[in-house]
């Protein structure tokens, strides 16, 4: 099954940089197709990866922040190709 995953990570400290930048390098490194906008980070693939990626990488950097947030959208098909139709 093939998802699309929206990722909004937030570190609650004042040094928040370095810790998105890190976690999203770690994203592209991956294989999978990843999008990025100022807001969000977008994951695409099949299920079993993205949510294997996730749940490393996001170990991985909450192991780097005091404190943080992830805020994540799951929707059940791969929309990495949509385009507005108006």
């Amino acid at each position: 099954m093939r998802i699309s995953v929206e990722l909004t990570l937030t570190p609650l400290q004042n040094e928040f940089e370095a810790p998105i930048i890190d976690f999203i390098k770690k994203l592209r490194a991956s294989g999978l197709t990843i999008l990025e906008n100022p807001l969000s980070t977008q994951v695409y693939g099949d299920y079993d990866k993205v949510m294997q990626l996730i749940t490393s990488e996001l170990k991985n950097s909450f192991e780097l922040i005091d404190n943080g947030i992830l805020l994540m959208k799951i929707v059940k098909s791969d929309r990495s190709d949509y385009e507005p139709n108006f």
